[in-house]
Protein backbone atom coordinates (compact mmCIF):
# COMPACT_ATOMS: atom_id res chain seq x y z
CA UNK A 1 0.00 0.00 0.00
CA UNK A 2 1.17 3.56 -0.27
CA UNK A 3 2.35 5.63 2.02
CA UNK A 4 1.63 9.30 2.30
CA UNK A 5 5.20 10.95 2.91
CA UNK A 6 3.72 13.87 5.17
CA UNK A 7 2.21 11.38 8.02
CA UNK A 8 2.79 8.30 9.50
CA UNK A 9 0.37 7.79 11.85
CA UNK A 10 -3.15 9.62 12.68
CA UNK A 11 -4.10 9.82 16.72
CA UNK A 12 -7.90 9.14 16.55
CA UNK A 13 -9.67 11.01 19.21
CA UNK A 14 -12.13 8.52 20.43
CA UNK A 15 -15.80 8.37 21.48
CA UNK A 16 -15.10 10.77 24.34
CA UNK A 17 -11.36 11.90 26.23
CA UNK A 18 -13.10 11.64 29.72
CA UNK A 19 -11.39 8.28 31.66
CA UNK A 20 -14.22 6.99 33.40
CA UNK A 21 -16.68 7.57 30.14
CA UNK A 22 -13.71 5.17 28.46
CA UNK A 23 -14.10 2.66 30.80
CA UNK A 24 -17.64 2.63 30.38
CA UNK A 25 -17.35 2.65 26.30
CA UNK A 26 -14.80 -0.39 27.24
CA UNK A 27 -17.53 -1.95 28.80
CA UNK A 28 -20.11 -1.31 26.72
CA UNK A 29 -18.70 -1.73 23.38
CA UNK A 30 -16.90 -4.94 24.62
CA UNK A 31 -20.74 -6.56 25.44
CA UNK A 32 -21.77 -5.27 22.35
CA UNK A 33 -19.02 -6.85 20.10
CA UNK A 34 -18.82 -9.94 21.68
CA UNK A 35 -22.46 -10.17 21.24
CA UNK A 36 -22.47 -9.42 18.17
CA UNK A 37 -19.90 -12.34 16.92
CA UNK A 38 -21.86 -15.02 19.00
CA UNK A 39 -24.81 -14.16 17.43
CA UNK A 40 -23.57 -14.15 13.68
CA UNK A 41 -21.76 -16.93 14.66
CA UNK A 42 -24.34 -19.23 15.84
CA UNK A 43 -26.45 -18.15 12.55
CA UNK A 44 -24.03 -18.82 10.37
CA UNK A 45 -23.71 -22.47 11.62
CA UNK A 46 -27.12 -23.15 12.08
CA UNK A 47 -27.66 -22.16 8.79
CA UNK A 48 -24.19 -23.66 6.92
CA UNK A 49 -25.56 -27.39 9.72
CA UNK A 50 -29.52 -27.41 9.31
CA UNK A 51 -31.24 -29.48 6.49
CA UNK A 52 -34.68 -26.90 7.01
CA UNK A 53 -33.07 -23.61 6.35
CA UNK A 54 -31.81 -23.76 2.53
CA UNK A 55 -33.72 -21.70 0.61
CA UNK A 56 -32.79 -18.82 -0.50
CA UNK A 57 -33.45 -16.45 2.19
CA UNK A 58 -31.03 -18.15 4.63
CA UNK A 59 -28.52 -18.43 2.04
CA UNK A 60 -28.46 -14.41 1.88
CA UNK A 61 -28.73 -14.47 5.61
CA UNK A 62 -25.29 -16.69 5.92
CA UNK A 63 -23.66 -13.48 3.84
CA UNK A 64 -25.40 -11.14 5.64
CA UNK A 65 -23.74 -12.07 9.32
CA UNK A 66 -20.51 -12.92 7.85
CA UNK A 67 -20.84 -9.29 6.49
CA UNK A 68 -21.93 -8.12 9.73
CA UNK A 69 -19.26 -10.08 11.77
CA UNK A 70 -16.72 -8.92 9.58
CA UNK A 71 -17.77 -5.02 9.12
CA UNK A 72 -18.15 -5.06 13.32
CA UNK A 73 -14.71 -6.28 13.39
CA UNK A 74 -12.90 -3.75 11.22
CA UNK A 75 -14.36 -1.39 13.64
CA UNK A 76 -14.84 -2.35 17.45
CA UNK A 77 -11.94 -4.22 18.51
CA UNK A 78 -9.75 -1.05 17.79
CA UNK A 79 -12.54 0.78 19.66
CA UNK A 80 -12.47 -1.56 22.47
CA UNK A 81 -8.62 -1.34 22.70
CA UNK A 82 -8.19 2.56 22.43
CA UNK A 83 -10.65 3.24 25.27
CA UNK A 84 -8.38 1.84 27.38
CA UNK A 85 -5.38 3.26 25.95
CA UNK A 86 -3.58 6.40 26.69
CA UNK A 87 -2.47 7.47 23.02
CA UNK A 88 -4.76 5.70 20.60
CA UNK A 89 -1.99 6.19 17.27
CA UNK A 90 -3.22 4.06 14.12
CA UNK A 91 -0.43 4.03 11.18
CA UNK A 92 -1.27 5.52 8.04
CA UNK A 93 -1.37 2.52 6.55
CA UNK A 94 -3.92 0.65 8.76
CA UNK A 95 -5.91 3.25 8.61
CA UNK A 96 -6.16 3.12 5.03
CA UNK A 97 -7.07 -0.25 5.73
CA UNK A 98 -10.01 0.56 7.69
CA UNK A 99 -11.59 2.54 5.65
CA UNK A 100 -11.30 -0.30 2.67
CA UNK A 101 -12.51 -2.78 4.95
CA UNK A 102 -15.29 -0.86 6.37
CA UNK A 103 -16.69 -0.25 2.79
CA UNK A 104 -16.00 -3.51 1.34
CA UNK A 105 -18.06 -5.04 3.76
CA UNK A 106 -20.45 -2.45 4.74
CA UNK A 107 -21.43 -2.18 0.79
CA UNK A 108 -21.39 -6.08 1.11
CA UNK A 109 -24.37 -6.22 3.66
CA UNK A 110 -26.13 -3.16 1.57
CA UNK A 111 -26.03 -5.40 -0.97
CA UNK A 112 -27.00 -8.29 0.60
CA UNK A 113 -30.27 -6.53 2.40
CA UNK A 114 -31.12 -5.85 -0.95
CA UNK A 115 -30.78 -9.40 -2.47
CA UNK A 116 -32.75 -10.32 0.43
CA UNK A 117 -35.34 -7.76 0.08
CA UNK A 118 -35.73 -9.14 -4.17
CA UNK A 119 -36.10 -12.66 -2.45
CA UNK A 120 -38.68 -11.48 -0.54
CA UNK A 121 -40.45 -9.92 -3.35
CA UNK A 122 -40.39 -12.65 -5.86
CA UNK A 123 -41.57 -15.35 -2.71
CA UNK A 124 -44.64 -13.04 -2.71
CA UNK A 125 -45.61 -11.52 -5.97
CA UNK A 126 -44.46 -14.22 -8.00
CA UNK A 127 -45.13 -17.15 -6.18
CA UNK A 128 -45.85 -19.75 -8.87
CA UNK A 129 -42.17 -18.14 -10.59
CA UNK A 130 -40.10 -18.49 -7.78
CA UNK A 131 -38.12 -21.70 -7.80
CA UNK A 132 -37.49 -20.80 -11.32
CA UNK A 133 -35.98 -17.14 -10.51
CA UNK A 134 -34.35 -17.83 -6.98
CA UNK A 135 -32.25 -21.28 -8.34
CA UNK A 136 -29.25 -21.80 -6.42
CA UNK A 137 -26.90 -21.47 -9.45
CA UNK A 138 -28.54 -17.69 -9.80
CA UNK A 139 -28.65 -16.85 -5.69
CA UNK A 140 -24.72 -18.11 -5.84
CA UNK A 141 -24.07 -15.53 -8.69
CA UNK A 142 -25.83 -12.60 -7.22
CA UNK A 143 -23.55 -13.11 -4.25
CA UNK A 144 -20.01 -13.30 -5.91
CA UNK A 145 -21.32 -10.29 -8.07
CA UNK A 146 -22.47 -8.39 -4.88
CA UNK A 147 -18.97 -9.40 -3.53
CA UNK A 148 -17.44 -7.80 -6.82
CA UNK A 149 -19.09 -4.59 -6.78
CA UNK A 150 -18.60 -4.32 -3.11
CA UNK A 151 -14.88 -4.87 -3.89
CA UNK A 152 -14.89 -2.12 -6.61
CA UNK A 153 -16.54 0.30 -3.92
CA UNK A 154 -14.13 0.15 -1.16
CA UNK A 155 -11.02 -0.02 -3.88
CA UNK A 156 -12.59 3.46 -5.34
CA UNK A 157 -13.32 5.23 -1.63
CA UNK A 158 -9.29 4.15 -0.84
CA UNK A 159 -7.97 5.67 -4.11
CA UNK A 160 -10.00 8.66 -3.68
CA UNK A 161 -8.94 9.19 0.32
CA UNK A 162 -5.78 7.55 -0.79
CA UNK A 163 -4.70 11.29 -2.71
CA UNK A 164 -5.41 13.27 0.13
CA UNK A 165 -2.65 15.17 1.64
CA UNK A 166 -2.02 15.30 4.96
CA UNK A 167 0.75 17.95 6.07
CA UNK A 168 -1.23 19.25 9.06
CA UNK A 169 -3.06 17.93 12.55
CA UNK A 170 -2.83 14.02 12.63
CA UNK A 171 -5.80 13.98 14.94
CA UNK A 172 -8.69 12.14 13.69
CA UNK A 173 -11.88 13.37 15.40
CA UNK A 174 -13.57 9.93 15.62
CA UNK A 175 -12.90 6.68 17.32
CA UNK A 176 -12.43 5.05 13.43
CA UNK A 177 -10.82 6.35 10.27
CA UNK A 178 -13.66 7.60 8.02
CA UNK A 179 -13.99 9.42 5.42
CA UNK A 180 -15.80 12.81 6.39
CA UNK A 181 -13.19 13.29 9.59
CA UNK A 182 -9.99 12.46 6.82
CA UNK A 183 -11.11 14.88 4.15
CA UNK A 184 -11.46 17.39 7.03
CA UNK A 185 -7.45 17.16 8.00
CA UNK A 186 -6.46 16.77 4.10
CA UNK A 187 -4.25 20.50 3.66
CA UNK A 188 -5.93 20.94 0.12
CA UNK A 189 -9.59 21.97 -1.28
CA UNK A 190 -11.30 18.59 -0.90
CA UNK A 191 -14.93 20.01 -2.44
CA UNK A 192 -14.19 17.76 -5.82
CA UNK A 193 -13.37 14.55 -4.18
CA UNK A 194 -15.97 14.88 -1.58
CA UNK A 195 -18.46 14.92 -4.19
CA UNK A 196 -16.73 11.66 -5.86
CA UNK A 197 -16.97 10.05 -2.56
CA UNK A 198 -20.77 11.19 -2.36
CA UNK A 199 -21.50 9.89 -5.66
CA UNK A 200 -20.02 6.75 -4.76
CA UNK A 201 -21.19 5.86 -1.10
CA UNK A 202 -23.57 8.34 -1.03
CA UNK A 203 -25.29 7.25 -4.10
CA UNK A 204 -25.13 3.91 -3.13
CA UNK A 205 -26.41 4.60 0.40
CA UNK A 206 -29.12 6.50 -0.87
CA UNK A 207 -30.34 4.40 -3.76
CA UNK A 208 -30.39 1.20 -1.78
CA UNK A 209 -32.60 2.58 0.93
CA UNK A 210 -34.92 3.95 -1.90
CA UNK A 211 -34.84 0.83 -3.83
CA UNK A 212 -35.90 -1.06 -0.59
CA UNK A 213 -38.37 0.69 0.61
CA UNK A 214 -40.14 0.61 -2.92
CA UNK A 215 -39.76 -3.19 -2.42
CA UNK A 216 -41.51 -3.56 0.61
CA UNK A 217 -44.64 -1.18 -0.33
CA UNK A 218 -45.17 -3.02 -3.29
CA UNK A 219 -44.33 -6.06 -0.96
CA UNK A 220 -46.47 -4.91 0.79
CA UNK A 221 -49.22 -3.93 -1.22
CA UNK A 222 -49.61 -7.17 -2.61
CA UNK A 223 -50.30 -8.97 0.58
CA UNK A 224 -53.86 -8.22 -0.02
CA UNK A 225 -54.77 -11.08 -1.89
CA UNK A 226 -53.09 -13.51 0.33
CA UNK A 227 -54.84 -15.09 3.15
CA UNK A 228 -54.48 -14.23 6.82
CA UNK A 229 -51.88 -16.81 7.82
CA UNK A 230 -49.97 -15.75 4.76
CA UNK A 231 -50.10 -12.35 5.89
CA UNK A 232 -48.92 -12.69 9.26
CA UNK A 233 -45.61 -14.82 8.06
CA UNK A 234 -44.92 -12.51 5.41
CA UNK A 235 -45.64 -9.21 7.64
CA UNK A 236 -43.36 -10.80 10.20
CA UNK A 237 -40.76 -11.01 7.79
CA UNK A 238 -40.94 -7.70 6.29
CA UNK A 239 -41.09 -6.01 9.41
CA UNK A 240 -38.15 -7.39 10.58
CA UNK A 241 -36.17 -6.45 7.32
CA UNK A 242 -37.44 -3.07 7.16
CA UNK A 243 -36.59 -2.59 10.98
CA UNK A 244 -32.80 -3.32 9.59
CA UNK A 245 -33.06 -0.74 6.40
CA UNK A 246 -33.99 1.95 8.96
CA UNK A 247 -31.56 1.14 11.64
CA UNK A 248 -28.67 1.01 8.90
CA UNK A 249 -29.52 3.32 6.25
CA UNK A 250 -30.11 6.64 8.28
CA UNK A 251 -27.48 6.83 9.86
CA UNK A 252 -25.43 5.96 6.26
CA UNK A 253 -27.37 8.70 4.53
CA UNK A 254 -26.92 11.05 7.41
CA UNK A 255 -22.72 10.89 6.93
CA UNK A 256 -22.36 10.29 3.38
CA UNK A 257 -24.88 12.44 1.62
CA UNK A 258 -23.58 15.99 2.82
CA UNK A 259 -20.83 18.35 2.14
CA UNK A 260 -17.67 17.77 3.69
CA UNK A 261 -18.01 18.89 7.56
CA UNK A 262 -18.33 17.53 10.35
CA UNK A 263 -20.65 17.57 13.59
CA UNK A 264 -19.95 16.47 17.05
CA UNK A 265 -23.35 14.07 16.61
CA UNK A 266 -21.48 11.97 13.61
CA UNK A 267 -19.88 9.47 16.21
CA UNK A 268 -22.48 8.64 18.14
CA UNK A 269 -24.65 8.34 14.76
CA UNK A 270 -21.68 6.43 13.06
CA UNK A 271 -22.32 4.19 16.05
CA UNK A 272 -26.13 2.76 14.93
CA UNK A 273 -24.73 1.44 11.74
CA UNK A 274 -20.80 0.41 12.88
CA UNK A 275 -21.82 -1.23 16.33
CA UNK A 276 -25.64 -1.38 16.64
CA UNK A 277 -27.20 -2.76 13.54
CA UNK A 278 -24.68 -5.54 13.44
CA UNK A 279 -25.57 -6.34 17.04
CA UNK A 280 -29.72 -6.13 16.03
CA UNK A 281 -28.99 -8.40 13.18
CA UNK A 282 -28.99 -11.85 14.76
CA UNK A 283 -31.31 -10.64 17.53
CA UNK A 284 -33.88 -9.69 14.82
CA UNK A 285 -33.68 -12.52 12.65
CA UNK A 286 -33.82 -15.16 14.91
CA UNK A 287 -35.97 -13.69 17.54
CA UNK A 288 -38.55 -12.88 15.26
CA UNK A 289 -38.18 -15.63 12.80
CA UNK A 290 -39.63 -19.29 14.14
CA UNK A 291 -37.54 -21.72 11.75
CA UNK A 292 -34.07 -20.25 12.77
CA UNK A 293 -35.03 -20.42 16.20
CA UNK A 294 -36.31 -24.22 15.88
CA UNK A 295 -33.19 -24.99 13.44
CA UNK A 296 -30.82 -23.56 16.55
CA UNK A 297 -32.67 -25.67 19.01
CA UNK A 298 -32.54 -28.56 16.90
CA UNK A 299 -29.10 -28.68 16.03
CA UNK A 300 -27.84 -27.50 19.84
CA UNK A 301 -29.45 -30.51 21.40
CA UNK A 302 -28.56 -32.84 18.94
CA UNK A 303 -24.79 -31.30 19.80
CA UNK A 304 -25.20 -31.34 23.49
CA UNK A 305 -26.59 -35.35 23.30
CA UNK A 306 -23.71 -36.34 20.92
CA UNK A 307 -21.37 -34.70 23.68
CA UNK A 308 -23.19 -37.16 26.21
CA UNK A 309 -22.87 -40.12 24.49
Amino acid sequence: MLQNKSVTDFILLGLTQDPMRQKMVFIIFFIFYTATVVGNFLIIVTIKCSRTLGSPMYFFLFYLSIADTCFSTSIAPRLIVDSLSAKKTISYNECMTQVFAMHLFGCMEILVLMLMAADRYVAICKPLHYPTIMRRQVCVIMIILAWICSFIHATTQNALVMRLPFCGSNLIDHYCCDLQPLLKLACMDTYIINIQLVSNSGVVCSSGFLLLMISYIIILYSLRSHSAEARRKALSTCTSHIIVVILFFGPCIFIYTRPPTTFPIDKMVAVFYTIGTPFLNPLIYTLRNKEVKNAMKRLWSLKVTSERM
